[in-house]
């Protein structure tokens, strides 16, 4: 995977792969003039009017509206509700967290710190948001109330921590560490029972939980090209979904588990978004553009 790539597609990926640095609404109903929640719906970034924004779009690829225009944005992250969306961003100076409403409105500031945080993630209850930082020196798991409020540190070691995802019913987080290769690890929610999942000579990056809790998608080159792939949430029963000589990544399931939208590249231009089945099947383009069009996140 070339630097240009992973720089596009997230900072898990360039951290993985290059060892580059990376760039009061506690479960709120929102005060957004957006379309309700549940309207089939995907969050992304693109670079499509020059600069890297957050775009919301319907799930046919429809509808393509701008929510920010300040800055590079990037990882967009829904809350449970689907009312707020936290990214992260450098409209400040420094890359923090921010969330605002579902239309762009409402943008508040969650994180202050000189280092780098990024790659928010919802509790599934809204009252807390897991998120990567380097702030202590080196890349790790954090968490914080909703509000910003309350910081704690998850992870310590001294290999980097990041890409955190709950578990739907809150007790565990995965995430990805390069502690031991490039694999992905579960933990409780409070940083305890760090458990390895996966175990290849490849990279795996990128887990995100099915609705259901009983799957975990993720990427890997283990088959010597970047595609999408399940696993039970003990790391067995993996399965490809993906097989295409270009670049898979950036899985994340529909709200009701049935599809995948995912970023790849195969279409020969940049990176689009794309949906399929949650069985890799019926795979079907949602962006058209010449720009990168990345980090899809479905609206519950």
């Amino acid at each position: 995977m070339t630097s240009s790539m992973t720089s596009r597609w997230s900072p898990g990926w360039a951290l993985a792969a290059l060892g580059a640095a990376l760039f009061t609404f506690a479960a709120c109903s929102g005060n957004g003039t957006g379309p309700a929640a549940g309207s089939e719906q995907l969050a992304f970034r693109s670079d499509r009017d020059g600069d890297y924004e957050i775009y919301l779009m319907n799930a046919s690829g429809g509808g393509v509206r701008r929510l920010t225009t300040t800055g590079m944005e990037s990882d967009p992250a829904w809350s449970p509700d689907g009312a707020r969306i936290a990214f992260a961003s450098d409209r400040d100076g420094n890359r923090e967290i921010y969330v605002m409403n579902a239309d762009g409105s409402g943008v508040a500031r969650l994180t202050n710190n000189t280092a780098s945080d990024y790659s928010p993630a919802w509790s599934p209850d809204g009252t807390k948001i897991a998120f990567g930082s380097d702030r202590d020196g080196n890349y790790e798991i954090y968490v914080m109330n909703a509000d910003g409020s309350g910081v704690t540190r998850l992870t310590d070691n001294t290999a980097s921590d990041y890409a955190p995802a709950w578990s739907p019913d809150g007790t565990k987080i995965v995430f990805t560490s390069n502690r031991d290769g490039v694999e992905i690890y579960t933990m409780n929610a409070d940083g305890t029972g760090v458990v390895r999942l996966t175990n290849t000579p490849g990279l795996e990056d990128g887990a995100s939980w099915s609705p259901d809790g009983t799957r975990i998608a993720f990427v890997s080159d283990r088959d010597g090209n970047y595609e999408i792939y399940a696993m039970n949430p003990d790391g067995t029963g993996v399965v490809r979904l993906t097989n295409n000589p270009a670049l898979d990544a950036q899985a994340a399931w529909s709200p009701d588990g049935t599809r995948m939208a995912f970023v790849s590249s195969r279409d020969g231009d940049d990176d689009e978004i794309y949906v399929m089945n949650a069985d890799g099947t019926g795979v079907r383009e949602l962006t058209y553009n010449a720009a990168s069009d990345v980090m899809p996140s479905w609206r519950p």
